[in-house]
């Protein structure tokens, strides 16, 4: 599952290479956070920002797992529509989650600004129909969010569609105007940068052996020490590896991206450079780089050995979406893990002296600032937003330790099968 990130479109574009510092001897802080993607590094620079004295420990390099690899999409929202919430929790309880997931997109484009990172941050976000039912679901969706929420997107035709997407396989869309894309790796480490410079210290190359979680914090890596009031577990698809307990309620899937050859006609394929997502429970996922690449990904593997031919293995998808790219030179192709929690949302959380954020399912280039920054805000005493997402339900997967995921790829298996049928 730790597969080279030195494949990928972002390592050969990142804006700076970073010298990775491993922790030696012992430490005392604050708040010590354990993983430096989106929500570590993000949680750490909030933290740092109010006051406290902050170590962050990453096993490999900022950005090295999901953060640093994924598809670049900034989806505003979670996995659930807002019709969903509130059937499920009543509308009082699901403006509350609203008020605080959706505010998560403001939150990244303020920190983009604020730290002036230069991730090729581009607004607008298309959501693609695959099937004529889920256009009816984009449209019930378009018109609470406008009525109950004051959310505006615009919900697209065929014809409509053809102002962001030039494919035939799509029944129309639901454009969202506040969604966009960016450099995932690019991001993360501008925001290390930030942390740094807001005093926080981060080790990379500094893998986590022991949590002791007793009055006060105390992390062990394989040279150093660190002891602090509090911690921050923010290692996503490899909580396993730290806290057993926690990973029960979610499994790893690896998904796989390419990047395409810049593309002499990348403004006819997508000419409003919205990044788009489709509908399928396995959905593709495309956008344009800056340098007019197309970057893709597409189908998911359960289990941690990744395809012999990562680039087939995405092409079948690419053409189906874009048959004229059949052809087309791959120049990087690249994969890795996310954690899937049970029902698709993600599971923030308090046990004692230590946080927890992790199952964003896929769904996490925003939310996961957005986690970092409300554990910071609880740590300083104001709780209030924290707790409406660590509200959420979640559960463990059926199975134990050994047939959790089996059982789970039977499920995924399943819903897969029914985007086919």
């Amino acid at each position: 599952m730790r597969d080279s990130l030195a494949d990928s479109y972002y390592a050969a574009t990142a804006n700076r290479q970073r010298t990775p510092q491993p922790l030696r001897g012992e430490t005392a802080c604050d708040v010590v956070i354990i993983g430096g993607g989106f929500t570590g590094v993000a949680a750490a620079l909030a933290c740092a920002e109010k006051g406290f004295s902050v170590v962050l420990l990453e096993a490999e390099t900022i950005g090295f797992g999901a953060s640093g690899r994924n598809g670049g999409q900034l989806i505003p929202g979670l996995r659930w529509s807002m019709r969903e919430m509130e059937a499920e929790f009543g509308a009082a309880r699901a403006k509350a989650i609203f008020d605080v997931a959706w505010g998560a997109r403001d939150r990244v484009w303020s920190r983009v600004a604020r730290h002036k990172i230069d991730c090729d941050l581009t607004s607008g976000h298309l959501e693609a129909a695959y099937k004529p039912a889920h256009l009816d679901d984009m449209a019930a969706e378009a018109e609470l969010l406008d009525t109950r929420f004051g959310y505006k997107t615009a919900i697209l035709d065929r014809a409509g569609l053809a102002e962001h997407i030039r494919a035939d396989g799509y029944h129309g869309g639901l454009y969202d105007p506040q969604g966009g894309h960016f450099h995932p790796l690019n991001y993360v480490r501008g925001l290390a940068v930030a942390a740094e410079e807001a005093g926080a210290q981060i080790f990379e190359n500094s893998r986590v052996t022991e949590v002791i979680d007793q009055g006060a914090v105390t992390v062990r890596t394989a040279h150093g020490t660190v002891r602090a009031a509090h911690a921050i577990l923010a290692t996503d698809a490899w909580m396993e590896e730290i806290d057993p307990g926690l990973a029960r309620f979610t499994i790893p899937i690896m998904n796989y991206n390419v990047a395409t050859a810049p593309l002499p006609n990348a403004d006819d394929l997508l000419p409003s450079n919205a990044a788009v997502a489709d509908s399928r429970f396995v959905l593709n996922y495309f956008r344009l780089s800056a340098d007019k690449r197309l970057l893709f990904g597409g189908g998911e593997k359960y289990v941690q050995t990744p395809p012999a031919d990562i680039a087939g293995f995405v092409r079948r998808h690419i053409v189906e979406v874009f048959p004229q790219l059949a052809s087309t030179p791959i120049d990087y192709q690249w994969g890795g893990a996310v954690s899937v929690s049970m029902n698709r949302l993600p599971i923030l959380g308090r046990r004692g002296n230590v946080f927890h954020a992790f199952g964003f399912s896929g769904h996490g280039a925003l939310v996961t600032t957005l986690a970092g920054e409300l554990i910071a805000e609880a740590l300083a005493g104001t709780a209030s937003r924290f707790d409406v997402m660590a509200s959420l339900p979640k559960r463990p997967f059926p199975g134990g330790k050994w047939m959790r995921q089996p059982l789970a790829t039977l499920g995924l298996l399943w819903y897969a099968l029914k985007d086919r049928l």
